[in-house]
């Protein structure tokens, strides 16, 4: 076999269009195939800190402010209507909920929110849960602010995708004090008492979620044999921090909330339940949270694309300003959209608002789930089960705590419409 070099040497440089060199091999297993490359390098008149212009100016600003003219639309509709609410209809209960009525007919027009004060604050079904995934969604909620701050002063370069992963795992870790804290002050207005096997549920539930589908989709990169699979030294590291630092900061924010007292509240709930009236089908809870979560997902979903671009398809997000803008609108719209259904939904007399707030807002993320499926069939080009179980499996995730964060967005907003339009009404 012929073992000299035709190609890469002083005297036979590569160009383009050449023929490859034929390699035939006689024996596969003694005999070796030396592989070179040449390098031609060019001097650029271009200054370092330029470099990545070229790539960073790919993208098209005129598509994020459309995505941001159509978010600021769906964020004037809501505050419209909730603005008609607050300002006509929510005035015109409050003066004639305290004026004193002897007329009986006057009476009996009272719209149905004022009629269930008594009932209004009763614990739902499933409390721990509730508690579990607000105090959640605190902690992504403080993770997403702080990252989105730090990314729009230029701290996280979108050339290290590694600086921005790590600055996301710390932050979820160091924020875990606000789960504990959050958390529990909602577990204590429940009038519940176990908070510290209350505060273990909310450290480990969502991250030990994140680490089992984690470790699972790993060892199938592993076998793979993929050099993408990450190593058994760093899922110790993960297991550290978690157990090491974001459980005890867990544990003292829920001290924090436990050393203040129980929170009461406005209107006492009575001993027994007042009954439901029989609710037309457009009152539905699956229908209002279905529908609820339309528009918190339209406000964002030209972002989510290239934001996905950016994760599946190795493009580069650096538009962190009109990022930050669509997520304020994000929140906006959360908490206007849960408002609006609930207070239709105590028009009706049904008291039952806790998980239909949480679930109104957070049922957006369903729809980023079937986006992300949409996405698959569309933009990826994966054959392989593997890697259809990684892309599958990360959109889960992340799906799973844009759930928590939206969710809990829209039940604290309307927990404090709540607490605040009963509070100002007289009852007897």
């Amino acid at each position: 076999t012929n073992k000299k070099l035709l190609t890469c040497t002083p005297l036979h440089k590569v160009t383009v269009g050449m023929t490859p060199q034929p390699v035939s091999l006689t024996n596969k297993d003694t005999e070796e195939i030396i592989w070179t490359y040449d390098v031609q390098w060019a001097k650029s008149d271009v200054k370092w800190a330029s470099r990545w212009d070229l790539y960073l100016k790919m993208t098209d600003s005129q598509i994020h402010w459309f995505s941001i003219i159509n978010s600021t639309a769906i964020v004037l509709f809501l505050s419209a209507m909730l603005a008609m609410i607050m300002m006509r209809t929510l005035h015109r209960d409050f003066r004639r909920y305290n004026e004193i009525e002897d007329d009986e007919e006057a009476k009996r027009e009272e719209t149905g929110w004022k009629l269930v004060h008594t009932d209004v604050f009763r614990p739902p079904q499933f409390p721990t849960m509730l508690c579990v995934m607000v105090g959640t969604g605190y902690q992504l909620l403080g993770m997403a602010i702080t990252t989105l701050f730090f990314a729009v002063l230029g701290f996280l370069s979108p050339a290290n995708r590694g600086a921005l992963m790590l600055a996301l795992l710390l932050l979820f870790v160091f924020m875990g004090v606000f789960a504990g804290y959050g958390g529990t002050r909602l577990y204590m207005f429940f009038s519940l008492t176990n908070w510290i096997s209350f505060t273990f549920w909310t450290a480990v539930t969502f991250p030990g979620i994140c680490f089992t589908i984690f470790f699972i989709l790993n060892m199938l990169v592993w076998g793979e044999k993929s050099t993408g699979a990450v190593p058994f030294s760093t899922l110790v590291t993960l297991i550290v921090l978690w157990f090491g630092i974001s459980v005890p900061l867990v544990y003292l924010g829920s001290y924090f909330a436990f050393k203040r007292g129980r929170p009461k509240p406005v209107k006492p709930p009575t001993l027994f339940p007042k009954h439901i009236p029989e609710q037309a089908w457009y009152l539905s809870s699956l229908l209002s949270i279905f529908v609820g979560g339309i528009l918190p997902f339209g406000a964002c979903f030209i972002e989510i694309f290239f934001i996905m671009s950016s994760v599946w398809l190795h493009q580069f997000y650096y538009m962190f300003g009109f990022l930050f803008i669509v997520f304020v609108i994000l929140v906006i719209t959360c908490a206007e959209i849960t408002i609006v259904m609930c207070y239709f939904q105590l028009c009706h007399e049904d008291y039952h608002w806790w998980w239909r707030a949480f679930l109104t807002a957070g049922s957006s993320a369903i729809y980023l789930f079937l986006y992300s499926i949409m996405y698959f069939c569309t933009k990826m080009q994966i054959v392989k089960t593997v890697s259809t179980m990684l892309f599958f499996g990360y959109m889960f995730l992340i799906s799973l705590g844009f759930f928590l964060m939206t969710g809990t967005i829209g039940f604290v907003s309307t927990f404090y419409f709540v607490e605040t339009i009963y509070s100002s009404i007289k009852t007897e």
